[in-house]
C-alpha cells in the first residue's frame, strides 16, 4: 500500500453510516441471505446499519429511497445488493446511474476482476456501479451471497472509510 493511501486511510472517520438495500421481487427478510450478510459483514467490521430496506427492483420504489438516503446526513454510505444482472427486470444499473453525481468506474471494474478471477467470463454480466450520489457513497452489488462476500471482503470494507473521508471533502 502506497503511503499516502495509508495516511488517507488513517485519517478516515472511524464511524461510518450504512443504509442497506436488497433489490428483489422475490426475496423476504427471511429469504435474503445476500442482505443479511451484507448486513452482517458491516456489523462485524464496525460499521454502523441505521437503515435496512427489501424493496421490489421497480425504479419508483427505489429512486425516493436511494434520494432520502442521499439526504439523510445520517447516512454516509448505501450498499445495495440485488438488481444488477440483464434481465427485463433488472433496473437497479439505470436507476442507481441516474443519481449518480460522481461516478467511480473503477469499483464495477475491479468488481467484475475480481469476480472474474472467480467465475470466469460469467462476471461480465454484472452490471455492479458506484459512485456518489452528492456526498453519499453509494455501491451496488449483485445479490448472491458469493458476491457479496467477493465485493465487501476483497474491496468495500478495505476501502469504504477511505471513500467516505474523501466524499465528505
Amino acid at each position: 500500500m502506497s503511503e499516502v493511501v495509508a495516511e488517507h486511510r488513517t485519517s478516515a472517520p472511524e464511524t461510518v453510516r450504512c443504509a442497506v438495500v436488497t433489490v428483489s421481487d422475490t426475496r423476504t427478510r427471511e429469504t435474503d441471505t445476500g442482505g443479511q450478510l451484507l448486513y452482517d459483514l458491516l456489523v462485524q467490521a464496525r460499521f454502523q446499519v441505521p437503515a435496512r430496506e427489501l424493496i421490489p427492483d421497480e425504479p419508483a420504489r427505489m429512486r425516493p429511497l436511494l434520494e432520502n438516503f442521499r439526504d439523510d446526513p445520517q447516512i454516509d454510505a448505501v450498499l445495495m445488493t440485488g438488481g444488477t444482472g440483464l434481465t427485463s427486470r433488472d433496473q437497479t444499473f439505470e436507476t442507481v446511474s441516474s443519481l449518480i453525481t460522481k461516478a467511480l468506474p473503477g469499483y464495477g471494474e475491479l468488481f467484475r476482476l475480481l469476480s472474474y478471477q472467480e467465475i470466469g467470463p460469467a462476471a461480465m454480466l454484472s452490471r455492479a456501479v458506484g459512485g456518489l450520489m452528492e456526498r453519499t457513497v453509494v455501491l451496488t452489488m449483485p445479490g448472491s451471497p458469493a458476491a457479496v462476500r467477493l465485493a465487501m471482503e476483497r474491496m468495500i470494507v478495505p476501502e469504504l472509510r477511505h471513500l467516505v473521508r474523501e466524499a465528505r471533502r
